[in-house]
């Protein structure tokens, strides 16, 4: 059967849409969900059951799954991307606004230029990317230079602290996944693969929030165990293979277009709903730190799959393993 060009394009920026919509709700889900559910083990009952429900339905579609040999480096990728990466962002949101949190986060690109530029082989820093950089962490500066001279402010830097840690993981986890892409990465199927790091990912993160004592505080209720389910249903499983459908059928440059929606719907959202304070200095923030991102992605990056979290700009996820940007990636 043959598919009309036209409709495959529509249905490729519906799917594009829907992940700059649900994407960018995903921070008010976590923020809602840490009520009664600790941080790590929130991150890791996501990942763990929505890289459950991706193995089920490639298998239910007759696709093959990533071999053994290949688990040691997706199960790295996992740590790295959705371990340190997702558990630094739900860590951060215990005490940053949740749309203050989606627009730090939004900050990916900057450190995976930093970890191009210092890493070889070594990627020039052209001028346009310096000042990006420059302008993006200025964002910071002007975000925390305040709060440290307020005392009983601890808890808003270490959120802070933890949201640039998240970042470091997708930049560095994106530079494995790009140099994994040129070898035993071929040949394998986009959403099987996601979903072996999405598993790996969370069972990482259950093993540290067990280790934590994170157990003795879990609970649920209607409000939080609903928005849990949405993470994994909708934040997870539906958001990625979107993701992939749109990745396959746009240009890189316009599905990487919904990183600089997403922080805008979470500002929105945290404001709206969760009354979260949105004062000129943040505002001014936001701006300055959204600025920088246009001035850094200039040209699309190959990055791992999994990086849909947050920032990313990855590759044409076909059926070829692909990589591309990003951030969240």
């Amino acid at each position: 059967m043959v598919r009309h060009p036209d409709r495959v394009r529509t249905r490729a920026y519906l799917a594009w849409a829907f992940v700059c919509l649900v994407w960018g709700t995903t921070f008010l889900a976590m923020r809602i969900c840490l009520e009664t559910v600790p941080p790590l083990l929130m991150g890791g009952l996501r990942y763990t059951a929505a890289g459950l429900l991706i193995i089920v339905w490639v298998l239910a579609r007759g696709q093959s799954l990533p071999s053994v040999r290949a688990w040691p480096s997706l199960a790295v990728l996992g740590a790295l991307m959705l371990g340190l990466g997702n558990g630094g962002v739900v860590w951060a949101e215990q005490t940053v606004a949740s749309g203050l949190t989606a627009v730090l986060v939004a900050m990916n690109p900057f450190w995976m230029v930093g970890c191009d530029a210092l890493t070889p082989p070594r990627e020039p820093l052209s001028v346009r990317r310096a000042i990006g950089l420059v302008v993006g962490f200025s964002g910071i500066v002007l975000l925390v230079w305040p709060e440290m001279h307020v005392k009983g402010e601890s808890g808003f830097l270490e959120g802070i602290f933890a949201s640039q840690i998240a970042c470091i993981g997708w930049a560095v986890g994106s530079m494995y996944s790009r140099r994994r892409g040129h070898g035993e990465a071929k040949d394998e199927s986009v959403l099987a693969t996601a979903a072996y790091q999405m598993l790996f990912g969370g069972i990482c993160l259950l093993l540290a929030g067990f280790t934590i004592g994170e157990g003795s505080r879990l609970t649920f209720n209607p409000r939080t165990g609903g928005a849990l389910l949405y993470l994994i249903l909708f934040g997870a499983v539906a958001g990625f293979t979107a993701y992939a459908y749109a990745l396959k059928h746009l240009p890189i440059a316009t599905v990487s277009l919904y990183a600089y929606v997403n922080p805008l719907i979470a500002v929105a959202l945290g404001t709206v709903i969760l009354k979260e304070p949105l004062n000129p200095r943040l505002a001014i923030v936001a701006t300055v730190v959204l600025v920088g991102i246009a001035l850094v992605k200039t040209e699309a990056r190959r990055t791992s799959v999994a990086e849909f979290a947050e920032s990313a700009e990855s590759a044409e996820p076909a059926e070829p393993f692909p990589r591309a940007p990003r951030a969240l990636r």
